[in-house]
């Protein structure tokens, strides 16, 4: 007879390696609870950064339409489409008589900048030109009246309205006007200009402005208004006359004007 006899230790399974094994396919509550913690940290942390993504694309559309906007208010041009805007333009010019012997004429440059709004349907111009950087100068409203053939002037430093025929030959007509701001605004044409003058004299008052049409009326009602003319059509006017004069600098041509209005 043969006796056949097993070893305890083949014949049993370690408990302690079993209860090990299944601690392991158990995780510990405190490592879910950890678990769980991370996930919503990371869940917070996601709707965060999101809303913050949300916040700046909002802040760069709202930027963008605000610069938008202001480009076309500043820019040398329009289109005769769209509604009518104010543009802001700055322009430069030289005094010619300016030299140094020997030497290469050296001018002394300026600057004035004012706003623009052009009419093409009524045939206006509006410009405003505001506190020039230098002290000979008043700021003032222009309005060019191309149906009425007439060029009012409001002094805003002496809250006086003064009233002329236009002058076309210095004046642009609007659409031609409106063709100079979108070549400045395309760089085709640099706003680098040359200073003329023109001389008026007061020669009487006018009380009833409301016959100079819609928009002088608007411009001058309620405030003394003159009529002017142009010094070098007075007869026996002498240059040697003692005057008081002011003067205001605009632009509505390739050239900046120097405009005296001048009274005894």
């Amino acid at each position: 007879m043969v006796k056949v006899s097993f070893n305890s230790a083949l014949g049993q399974k370690d408990p302690k390696k079993e209860e090990d094994k299944n601690e392991a396919l158990i995780p510990d509550e405190t490592d879910l609870e950890n678990g769980v913690r991370v996930r919503q940290q990371s869940k917070a942390w996601c709707w965060c950064l999101c809303l913050g993504l949300a916040l700046m694309l909002a802040g760069v559309v709202v930027g963008g339409a605000y610069l938008y906007r202001e480009f076309l208010m500043q820019a040398c041009g329009t289109d005769s489409t769209m509604e009518p805007q104010v543009f802001v333009c700055g322009v430069g010019y030289v005094e010619k008589d300016f030299m140094i012997e020997d030497e290469e004429p050296i001018p002394p440059q300026r600057w004035i900048q004012e706003s623009i709004r052009v009419l093409e349907d009524d045939e206006v111009e509006f410009i405003n030109v505001p506190v020039p950087e230098f002290t000979d100068s008043d700021p003032a409203d222009i309005v060019h009246d191309f149906r009425r053939n007439l060029t009012a002037y409001l002094d805003l430093s002496l809250n006086k309205c003064y009233v002329i025929p236009l002058n076309t030959s210095i004046v642009l007509p609007p659409r031609n006007f409106v063709d100079l701001l979108v070549k400045i605004k395309a760089g085709t044409y640099l706003p680098q200009s040359y200073l003329i003058h023109e001389q008026m004299m007061v020669t009487e008052r006018l009380d009833n402005v409301d016959q100079l049409g819609y928009f002088i009326y608007g411009l001058c009602r309620g405030k003394e208004t003159y009529r002017l003319e142009r010094r070098d059509t007075i007869i026996g006017m002498q240059k040697r006359e003692a005057l008081t004069c002011h003067k205001i600098f605009h632009f509505e041509n390739r050239f900046v004007v120097e405009t005296e209005i001048c009274e005894q």
